[in-house]
């Protein structure tokens, strides 16, 4: 199986059955700029439930994810997968790959439970400033390679 690569928004899911949409987070508690922005225009809730995830501190760190229900087939993944919100002293950008590929890890998991598809924009590579070729061999290895349907959308 591979990503199915799509034009389209990522918070308008083309699959039927159960569906994940799957997105990075700091782990700041911050949620206010980048794909975020789309997600809370749709639903209110993933944003409410980050929020208390983060001020409750229970295990609200890297590599982490929240499945946050929106829909009766419909998931959001709040994954930590970035570090602080801006690039470090020395050049770093705030994408941690590793703590991605573990939540990707976690996802895989909960997809295959619900025999959900995976859904998502190109993941860490907005404001998190990670790259594709980066990315794209932990989406291969933790969900495509375990039989989870996956589609990743390209704004037109």
């Amino acid at each position: 199986m591979e990503i199915k690569y799509l034009k389209g928004d990522a918070t308008k899911p083309i699959a039927e059955g159960n569906k994940i949409i799957v997105h990075v987070c700091n782990d700041m508690g911050g949620w206010g700029r980048g794909f975020v922005l789309a997600l809370s225009k749709q639903w209110k809730e993933p944003e409410i439930q980050y929020r208390a995830w983060a001020k409750s501190g229970e295990n609200f760190k890297l590599g982490e994810v929240q499945f946050v229900q929106v829909e009766p087939t419909l998931w959001i993944a709040n994954l930590i997968g970035q570090h602080d919100i801006h690039i470090g002293k020395d050049g770093t950008p705030p994408v941690r790959y590793h703590s991605i590929r573990l939540g990707l890890t976690k996802v895989s998991v909960f997809a295959r439970e619900l025999n959900a598809s995976v859904h998502m924009p190109r993941i860490g590579c907005g404001l998190a400033g990670g790259t594709w070729d980066q990315i794209e061999p932990s989406i291969s290895h933790e969900l495509t390679a375990m039989g989870v349907e996956t589609f990743v959308y390209d704004l037109e």
